[in-house]
């Protein structure tokens, strides 16, 4: 029997494996969607924003490994898509977007909601290809998804509202031929020369990232032999949080002494698997040795005396045996020292008694004077009473500073967020396609009270789905990010304040369970009915909006900056 271009596109995804087709229906879209609901074996998953079902496809992409598929419909549509691609597409997650558009006839016209999506999606994607004559499939839709999968981008499909009912003549199955991805490691010669390069030093550190989570037992390998402290990035806690006496936790802003240290104090340097951004937080003056799977990525953040291409795992288990072990181990032993006095301090500061003690008094005298629940001791209390599989997101800003610094990934712990493109908004929707990839695992967001309300209607996706997701609100009422980068400037708060609804009460205007949590004493247990709840929870916790993250390594300026802001917000206004 002859098939359809959509019938044809949507076999050809089910054959494939993908489950779930996340979009907003409509218009050129009607073929497709209509042939999912005729099609066994994937689903079609609804939002009230794009945007969103882009977030949750990039989600379900960057925790399976595979394909996640998005859909969004002609002009506006399609335009809502682009800024969750734009995740996806610097997170290195495989997704295809099928994208309506005008009647083929009707292109180049200026047509009603006409958009060259050819252009608009330019920049994200590794593949962009409009449909122009039933006989291109399947074609097309096989160039799009190896192109996405081989080369771990965004790849945009768009098709004519005219042509997804039109009859494919020349029908065939699909054949992707996706490639098994290839196991490399530099040559001998490139190896012998990192392992001169690091047996002249004796301090070493490591900066671990998510390129050497599959290489975890090389890699602890690796640091006894060398005695080197583990500075782990943000996607590195994933894997390397567990079990590891060489972990210093973090470096950059939402980093810690101890991990500034150990990279300030090294004479050499070993990134594995890690493209850390932050030009600042490098260590001056000493050798860089890195390993990538990406050659584009050696030496672009930091200038590197030895880049090595190849699969972190693979690298190591031929660089070892040419490692001499480092005869002393004060380097790492005075950093796990740090690191374990600042653990404390914090899991002081975490506890819910601690402004009722001398010197949390003093403390909150400055910077929580209505006895405010501490967003450390909101985080902390989840890191209790989560699941050890749980899979969490987290939303750009101070959400993601507490998750990194309270929440600990041990045992089958997942964790995604914008952490490239740093975009608002991602951890409610992400959580929506974590949940669709795991349904019986606990999924829980950490959602600023700005990015949770910027797509708060796909709140109503987790209720028409019925996932149980965990939406954990950091209510401070602040863009809390943006208030902490104008202090540290010198300039005095302004336009941070979010005038909030009661979000549990929306929630439960919306059929979810919502709990609001304003009194410190009774957080710990709201925690624990939230997250023992089987259904969908929306826990608003009222925090303290003053709580300031000090970074790893608090710069001068910083101190100063935040103090004339302080002084600055608390002048009086206005011309007198």
């Amino acid at each position: 029997m002859t098939r359809t271009v959509a019938q044809v596109i949507v076999d050809g995804l089910a054959d494939l494996g993908v489950g779930h087709v996340f979009g907003v229906v409509g218009d050129a879209l009607n073929p497709l969607t209509d042939a999912i609901r005729v099609t066994d074996g994937i689903e079609w998953t609804g939002f009230r924003h794009e945007e969103a079902a882009a977030f949750a496809a990039g989600a379900h992409a960057q925790l399976s490994g595979e394909l996640g598929v998005c859909m969004g419909t002609v002009g506006p549509g399609s335009v809502h898509l682009l800024n969750g691609l734009y995740d996806a597409a610097k997170s290195g997650a495989p997704v295809l977007a099928i994208c309506g558009q005008v009647p083929l006839s009707e292109v180049g016209g200026d047509y009603f909601q006409e958009v060259d999506n050819d252009l608009l999606f330019r920049d994200v994607a590794v593949y962009r290809a409009t449909v122009t004559s039933p006989s291109q499939m399947p074609r097309l839709l096989e160039s799009a998804v190896r192109a996405a999968v081989t080369r771990r981008g965004v790849a945009v499909l768009t098709v004519p509202g005219d042509l997804g009912d039109r009859k494919v003549e020349d029908d065939r199955p699909t054949r992707f031929a996706l490639p098994r991805p290839a196991v490399t490691r530099p040559d001998d010669p490139a190896l012998a020369e990192a392992a001169e390069a690091i047996a002249a030093g004796s301090r070493v550190t490591l900066l671990v990232g998510r390129g050497a989570r599959d290489a975890r037992e090389e890699v602890l390998r690796t640091a006894e032999l060398l005695a080197a402290p583990m500075v782990l990035t943000l996607k590195g806690k994933e894997g390397f949080e567990e079990d590891n006496p060489y972990e210093v936790g973090q470096t950059g802003l939402i980093g810690n002494p101890a991990a500034a240290h150990a990279l300030d104090t090294c004479d050499t340097l070993v990134l594995l698997g890690t493209d850390f951004p932050y030009r600042d937080w490098y260590p001056e003056d000493c050798r860089v040795v890195q390993i990538d799977v990406r050659e584009e990525h050696l030496g672009r953040r930091v200038p590197v005396d030895v880049g090595l291409a190849g699969d972190v795992g693979a690298t190591l288990r031929a660089l070892l045996p040419l490692l001499a072990p480092v005869g002393s181990r004060s380097h790492l032993d005075e950093a796990r020292e740090r690191f374990l006095r600042w653990q404390e301090g914090q899991a002081d500061l975490a506890d819910p008694s601690h402004d009722k003690r001398l010197l949390g008094r003093v403390r909150a005298v400055f910077d929580n004077r209505s006895d405010e629940i501490r967003p450390e001791a909101l985080a902390a209390a989840v890191d209790r009473h989560a699941a050890d599989d749980a899979v969490f997101t987290s939303d750009t800003g101070m959400a993601t500073v507490w998750l990194s610094r309270f929440v600990r990934m041990r045992g089958g712990r997942r964790l995604i967020g914008s952490y490239n493109l740093g975009s608002m908004a991602n951890a409610m929707p992400q959580a929506i396609g974590a949940q669709l990839w795991a349904p019986d695992r606990q999924v829980v967001a950490f959602c600023g009270d700005g990015g949770l309300s910027m797509l708060l209607g796909d709140l109503m996706t987790i209720r028409s789905e019925r996932l149980p997701v965990k939406l954990v609100v950091f209510d401070n009422r602040r863009l809390g990010m943006v208030k902490l980068e104008q202090e540290q400037a010198g300039l005095p708060e302004f336009g941070t304040v979010l005038d909030n609804p009661d979000f549990a009460a929306v929630a439960e205007a919306l059929g979810i369970r919502g709990i609001r949590v304003t009194d410190p004493a009774e957080l710990d247990e709201a925690v624990r009915r939230a997250l023992a709840d089987p259904g969908p929870v929306l826990l608003d916790v009222l925090t303290n909006p003053a709580e300031v993250a000090v970074p790893g390594k608090p710069t001068v300026s910083q101190g100063w900056g935040f103090a004339i802001a302080k002084i600055k917000e608390n002048l009086p206004s206005g011309d007198g």
